[in-house]
This record gives C-alpha cells, structure tokens and sequence, in this order.
C-alpha cells in the first residue's frame, strides 16, 4: 500500500540557516506518528510544508498520492491542518464558526455536514456560544471539528492539546483513535510523553534533522542508554557535577529519584563512584523511558542556531 506520507531530503532554510535540514519522512496510511522535538526543531516548519501552506527549498515525494509541491492546491483539499494557535473567529458561535468553514470548501448540503460534525465532536449544545468564551479543551474540540468537515484523509495537528487539561487531552485522543480506525493518517506533534505513547510511531527531530524514527520501543532500544535510578537525600547538590561528567548525557528529575543516562558503561559508573559512599543514598539500575532517551538525544545534537566553535559572538 501506498505511504500516506512519502517525503525525501526536506529542506527550509530562512536566512541562510537550515531550520529543516534533509528530513524523510513515511507514514502508513490509517496510523498516528507522533511528532516530537524541542522547540525550534522544525516541527511547525515540516507540517506546514507538507500541506502546501510553505514551498520547501528542496525534496521531493508525495502526500496521499499527490506530489506534495507540484499538486499542493490538490493536496490541501484532502488535508486538514489544526495550528499550535486557535484560529477561528472569536466573535462567532460555534456553530456560525463550522458553518464559514463549510462555505471555504463550498460543501454541498452544508447545514446537514456542520450538523453531523457538531453531533460527532459533543458540541451541539453549545452551538450558540460565542468561540472566544470557549475554554482551551472546547477550543480544540471545535478546531478538530472544522478540520474534519471536508472529510480529510489526512489530519496534521501541531500540539494540538497545549494548554488543555488532563480530561479534555484523553478525550481528543479517543477521538484521534477512532479516526485512524477509519483510516485517516495523523501526524501530531506533541511535547508530552504519555501522547507519544499513544501514538503507533515516532519521529524525533531536534535542530531540523532527524534523530530517531520507529515504535516506542524500537526507538528506546536503539538508544542503547544505560540509566540508573537515584533516590536519597543531598542529591540536589550533586546534580550539577553530575551533568558535567563525562559520558552523562541527561540527568532528570522523576518525582523523587533522579535518572542518570549514558551510552558508555564505565564513564557512566565512574561518574557513579563518588556517590556510592554518600550514606541513604540508594542507586539501582532502571528501564530506560522516552523522556530519558529524548533528553539524551537533544544532548547529542548540534544547534544548528548556534554559533561555530571559535566563532567570534
């Protein structure tokens, strides 16, 4: 079957920096792949070229059969975009918001489709309320709703869930679910780790390249970490040494134990040794999560903002 999304050497420069810098990217059709990276990492910058709303600099391929820069009037007909930012009128009500919507898309028997979108995303007993009164997490169910009327085949969403309570981003993802159960291809970005868990596969990019591509657990075995879990008292004192350790690539915060993360076995361990005299201080070996392997991998990356060794600032 066909990739969904069949993307090669992606490149946005701005100012002579490349901000997305020969990404690849492939996603099955009906599957949900988390986009993750720290901020500035080009996620919103890869998202809005794969819609048609930016022309990259280079690469080539196609999204949902269409070549994704020749046929981006095409594409965007079959894509549904959901920005970081709400982006419908405030002065509107819900329901007057989903209706602008269907008449951008000229959509046949229109009041039936907004009608059926309110029903699916629970909104039509708020249909009358005004957007800007909305709380984040109905804010999103109504953004959700007017990306789907045109009935897309592909959903790009870019933290869709920033800002929104716990209760309101489970419900999204029960509603994301069920769309790629109807075979619609979500790509998502997202900075919280349990979203990442729920998703079929994971991209991680930092500085415009692409560091990590796979299932959760792929992605945590090729990572080759070694962590050990820290846990007693006067650690806060130590976490700075430990950082600077050579072959330390993260050190963070778990409640109240402290991961400590590193490739090199004996470097890991001689960063240990000084601590494994400190009396109450318990140091065990852990499993390796996301967030340890994430933390680690944007410790190995190169800013591709930042200034040349040597370079005068």
């Amino acid at each position: 079957m066909e990739p969904a999304i069949d993307v090669r050497g992606l490149v946005k420069r701005y100012e002579g920096r490349a901000v997305v810098d020969g990404i690849d990217l492939q996603v099955a059709p009906g599957r949900i792949c988390g986009f993750l990276g720290p901020n500035g990492s080009g996620k919103t910058t890869t998202l809005r070229m794969l819609c048609g709303l930016l022309t990259p600099d280079a690469g080539e391929g196609r999204c949902l059969g269409l070549d994704f820069r020749r046929e981006a009037a095409a594409l965007k007909r079959q894509v549904g975009y959901m920005t970081q930012r709400f982006g419908l009128y405030e002065d509107l009500t819900i329901r007057e918001n989903l209706d602008f919507v269907a008449r951008l898309f000229s959509m046949p028997q229109r009041r039936a489709v907004v009608g059926a979108a309110l029903e699916r995303l629970g909104l039509t007993s708020r249909q009358r309320q005004l957007a800007g009164s909305l709380s984040g997490g109905w804010k999103q169910r109504l953004a959700l709703a007017a990306c789907l009327l045109h009935r897309p085949r592909l959903l790009l969403l870019d933290e869709p869930t920033a800002g929104v309570d716990p209760k309101a981003r489970r419900e999204f993802w029960d509603e994301i679910h069920r769309l790629a159960g109807e075979g619609i291809t979500v790509l998502v970005s997202t900075h919280y780790m349990d979203e990442a868990e729920r998703c079929h596969e994971l991209v991680y990019i930092a500085y415009g390249r692409l560091l990590a591509r796979g299932s959760e657990a792929q992605i945590i075995r090729e990572a080759g970490l070694a962590v050990w879990s820290l846990r007693g008292p006067g650690l806060a004192a130590r976490l700075e040494a430990l950082r600077a350790a050579p072959g330390v690539l993260s050190v963070a915060a778990f409640g109240s134990a402290v991961h400590v993360a590193g490739q090199d076995e004996a470097q890991l361990e001689r960063a240990l040794a000084p601590l494994r005299a400190q009396p109450g201080l318990a140091i065990e070996r852990a499993e390796a999560n996301l967030e340890d392997v994430f933390i680690s991998l944007i410790a190995r990356a190169q800013d591709n903002f930042a200034a040349p060794a040597g370079a005068a600032r």
